[in-house]
C-alpha cells in the first residue's frame, strides 16, 4: 500500500492521519480496518498528539475504549503537556474521564503551564467533571496552583465561571490566596467585569481593598476595563474610592486615560479626589488632556478640579493643550479661568508653548483670554452687561453674523492699508503686552507677514471690545488717530457705520 506523508507540514503517514481522523469522529470500524493494515496506533503528529488524545478530547467513548486495548500509555502528553486525562477535563467529558481514571491514569498530572485536571475543568466551567474530581477522587488538592500561582478558584473567577466559583466556595477553597502577581480572585473577577461573580466573592468576606504587587485594588482593575457595573458594586460595597497604586494613581487616572465618561460620572459622584497626582505629578486632568478626551475634561472642570496643578515638567493642563494644539480642550480650560503666568521647566508660559508649536489659533485664544481676565478683574462687581446678547463666553474665532461686516473691514485694513509696524503701534495703544506681540509675530510666513499679524491683532482686539460691550468703531477710530492715521480713521468709520445704520454702535461723531 502506498503510504506517503499526509501533508508537507506534518510527519504522519497518510494511513496514520486517517487513523487520527477516525478517532476524532468515533469511527471504530475504520480504526480496526487500518490496524489490520499495520498502522501505528501510537503514531504522533507534529505536536506530539496521538489518536488517544483526539478520542479523549472529542469525548468519543467507543474510540477511546478501542484504543485503550492497544495503547496503555494514557499519561503521555502532547507538546503542550496535555494528556488524555487533561483533555477530557478541559472539554468536559465526564465519561471519558471516568474511563481513564479506571485505567490508572495519573491523577496528579499537569501540563506545561502547571494546569491540573481541576484547573482545566474550573477554567472551562465543567461542573459535573468538578463534582466527580472533588467528590469521587482522593488526594485532590483544591488550592494547588499552576505556574502563574493561580489555584482553580482564580481561574474560575478570571473566566467568569460563576457556578464553579460557587461550588469551590462551598467545597471550602481558600478565598484570599494570591497568585504570582499577588492578585486575589477578586482582582481577576474585577479585571474582566464579572459582576455577579464579584458579588459572590465579596460575600466570602475577602478584603475589598487588597492590593496586588503593583498596588492595584479591584477598583483599579474594574475602572481600567470600563466595567461600569463592577465599579458600581465595589463603590456600593464601600471600597476605598481613593485607593492609590504604587505609582500613586487612583481609579480616576485610569478612567481619564481611556476617556470613560460614564465611569467618571460614577466616580465623581462617589467623591473621588480629582486632584490626586501620581509619581510623575500627573493629575487626572493632565491625563485627559494628553489623551484628548474633551468630554472627560469638561466633567473634571465641572467638578472644580484644580486647573493650575503642574506635572513633573511643571506643565499645567493648558500647557499640554497648547503643546498639542487642542483647541476644544483649551477653550474649556480658558473659559473656566486659569493662571496664564505659570511657566514650565523651560520657563515657558502656555502662550509661548502654543506659539513655539505654531498653533496660531490657540495663540490667539490665549491672548483673548488673558485680555479678558484683566478686563474682568478691573470690572469685577460691575453691573455692566458685558455678556451682551446673552452670548456664551468663547475665545475661539468669531463667526457671528453681527460682526461679519466689521470683520471684513478689519481684514481690508490689515492687508491693504496698514503699513509695516503700524499693527504693533495699535497693539501697544490697546494694551497688548510684549509677550502677546511676540507670540503673534512668531508666525512668520514671509516678508509680508505683518499683514497676517495685523489681521490677527485686530480680530483679537475686536473680541475684547465686543465681549466687554464697548463701541468697536469708536475704539478703532481712536486707535488709528493715536498712531497718526487720521485718513484711515475717518475712512474706516464711514465703512463700518455703513454696515448697519440702525446699529447702536454707530459712531457719527467722535
Amino acid at each position: 500500500m502506498e503510504d506517503d506523508l499526509a501533508s508537507e507540514d506534518d510527519i504522519l503517514l497518510r494511513s496514520e492521519q486517517d487513523f487520527h481522523d477516525a478517532a476524532k469522529r468515533n469511527d471504530v470500524d475504520k480504526m480496526q480496518e487500518l490496524m489490520k493494515k499495520g498502522v501505528n496506533v501510537k503514531a504522533k503528529n507534529k505536536i506530539d498528539r496521538k489518536a488517544l488524545h483526539w478520542a479523549a478530547g472529542a469525548g468519543n467513548v467507543q474510540a477511546l475504549r478501542f484504543l485503550l486495548d492497544h495503547d496503555r500509555d494514557v499519561d503521555e502528553g502532547d507538546s503542550f503537556g496535555m494528556n488524555a486525562l487533561l483533555l477530557a477535563s478541559w472539554f468536559g467529558h465526564l465519561k471519558v474521564l471516568q474511563m481513564l481514571v479506571s485505567c490508572g491514569a495519573q491523577l496528579s498530572c499537569q501540563n506545561k503551564n502547571g494546569l491540573s485536571m481541576l484547573h482545566c475543568a474550573s477554567q472551562r466551567g465543567h461542573i459535573k467533571v468538578l463534582e466527580f474530581i472533588m467528590e469521587d477522587l482522593e488526594d485532590v488538592h483544591m488550592d494547588r496552583v499552576d505556574k502563574m500561582g493561580k489555584p482553580a478558584f482564580h481561574l474560575a473567577a478570571e473566566h467568569g465561571q460563576l457556578e464553579v466559583v460557587d461550588f469551590l466556595i462551598g467545597m471550602g477553597c481558600t478565598h484570599g490566596l494570591k497568585d504570582n502577581e499577588e492578585n486575589t480572585a477578586l482582582h481577576l473577577a474585577a479585571k474582566h467585569g464579572h459582576t455577579d461573580l464579584l458579588q459572590k466573592i465579596l460575600d466570602t468576606g475577602i478584603d475589598i481593598d487588597d492590593r496586588n504587587i503593583d498596588g492595584l485594588t479591584a477598583l483599579h482593575f474594574a475602572a481600567e476595563g470600563d466595567h461600569y457595573d463592577s465599579v458600581r458594586l465595589l463603590v456600593e460595597s464601600c471600597c476605598n474610592i481613593n485607593a492609590l497604586t504604587n505609582k500613586n494613581k487612583n481609579a480616576l487616572h485610569y478612567v481619564a486615560q481611556h476617556g470613560f465618561v460614564r465611569l467618571a460620572v460614577l466616580l465623581l459622584e462617589a467623591h473621588i479626589n480629582t486632584d490626586t497626582v501620581d509619581t510623575l505629578n500627573t493629575a487626572a486632568l493632565h491625563t485627559a488632556v494628553s489623551n484628548n478626551h474633551p468630554d472627560l475634561v469638561r466633567l473634571l472642570i465641572d467638578a472644580d478640579c484644580d486647573l493650575d496643578i503642574s506635572d513633573n515638567r511643571q506643565q499645567t493642563a493648558l500647557h499640554i493643550a497648547a503643546e498639542f494644539g487642542r483647541q476644544d480642550v483649551a477653550e474649556m480650560i480658558l473659559t473656566a479661568g486659569v493662571n496664564l503666568n505659570l511657566v514650565d521647566k523651560q520657563g515657558k508660559t502656555s502662550l509661548e508653548v502654543a506659539a513655539r508649536g505654531g498653533h496660531v489659533l490657540l495663540v490667539d485664544m490665549i491672548i483673548k483670554a488673558d485680555r479678558f481676565y484683566k478686563w474682568e478683574k478691573e470690572h469685577m462687581g460691575s453691573e455692566q452687561d458685558w455678556w451682551e446678547g446673552g452670548r456664551q463666553l468663547s475665545f475661539k474665532q468669531d463667526h457671528h453674523g453681527e460682526t461679519q461686516h466689521l470683520r471684513s473691514v478689519l481684514y481690508g485694513l490689515a492687508t491693504r492699508q496698514l503699513c509695516r509696524g503700524e499693527w504693533k503701534l495699535l497693539a501697544q495703544h490697546w494694551g497688548f503686552t510684549d509677550s502677546h506681540i511676540r507670540a503673534i509675530e512668531q508666525q512668520w510666513t514671509g516678508t509680508k507677514s505683518f499683514r497676517e499679524h495685523g489681521h490677527r491683532l485686530l480680530l483679537i482686539w475686536l473680541h475684547g471690545v465686543v465681549t466687554s460691550g464697548e463701541n468697536p468703531i469708536k475704539g478703532l477710530y481712536e486707535g488709528l488717530a493715536q498712531i497718526s492715521r487720521n485718513d484711515l480713521a475717518e475712512s474706516i468709520r464711514q465703512k463700518a457705520n455703513a454696515a448697519d445704520t440702525s446699529s447702536p454702535k454707530k459712531c457719527s461723531t467722535m
